[in-house]
């Protein structure tokens, strides 16, 4: 059955992949307006050594910025569930906050932060912080009355209470948010770097655009989406193991 699960998203990958290759030959699109998988697949292989050198700063960025701002999240998510005035007073302020196009954002950073790895970091941090925040307090908020009441007539302290009931109850809510954030991440890396660096993917897809080497811009989206992807799996599985008791 398992293996059986797996057939079914390569079986949509290879039909969108025939989808893609039919659009080419039937419209006969242009190489250096829409390239064919095979093209791409060849650029993949022959621009290797160039796609990974790029890679490396880009998931230095995306991770950095990932655990920075998934903790600045649940820290502040903390803090607001145990204090109702904190939270009345700067939950609207991160709202407004998140309401700012991280492209508008980006040069901002930079001129604050300079273009060092820091302010790339920042970036990729900031734009999954809001999610996780969000889910976070959901979270917290999700147990019922009724357990809140057992864990007082137990005489529960608020650090029992946090540790034994809230947290535990997060935990499918703070996974929810870091499948989200492990690809808001690498999105935030690859903008941070159109403003201000001469490494990364980011680099390498405005000079493949520029340039009208649509096989290389498509193979840097290809292994931009593949880093994206290791990171989606890799919370995945980390869900199985720390919520096996929701998954089982």
């Amino acid at each position: 059955m398992k293996s059986a699960t797996w057939l079914w998203p390569i079986s949509g990958a290879a039909s969108l992949f025939a989808l893609w290759w039919a659009v080419i030959v039937l419209f006969e699109v242009r190489p250096f307006i829409a390239p064919n998988p095979v093209a791409v697949v060849g650029a993949l292989w022959t621009n290797r050594s160039l796609l990974l050198s790029n890679l490396m700063p880009t998931a230095m960025e995306a991770l950095c910025g990932f655990f920075v701002g998934n903790f600045i999240a649940v820290t502040l998510a903390t803090i607001f569930i145990h204090s109702a005035t904190l939270r009345r007073m700067y939950f609207p302020v991160a709202v407004i906050f998140n309401t700012i196009p991280v492209i508008a954002l980006s040069p901002v950073l930079i001129l604050l932060f300079g273009v060092s790895i820091a302010s790339k970091i920042i970036i990729a941090a900031v734009i999954c912080l809001f999610p996780t925040l969000v889910n976070m307090i959901r979270g917290f908020e999700s147990v019922s009355a009724s357990e809140l009441e057992l864990m007082r007539v137990m005489s529960a302290s608020r650090r029992e209470v946090f540790f034994r009931l809230r947290l535990p109850r997060s935990l499918p809510f703070l996974f929810a948010a870091l499948r989200i954030a492990c690809t808001t991440s690498v999105i935030g890396a690859i903008v941070s770097e159109w403003i201000g660096t001469d490494t990364g993917i980011g680099v390498l897809i405005i000079q493949a655009t520029f340039d009208y080497r649509t096989e290389l811009l498509y193979a840097a989206i290809v292994t931009s989406s593949a880093l994206a992807l290791a990171m989606f799996g890799t919370v995945a599985l980390l869900e199985h193991v720390f919520v096996r008791w929701r998954t089982n």
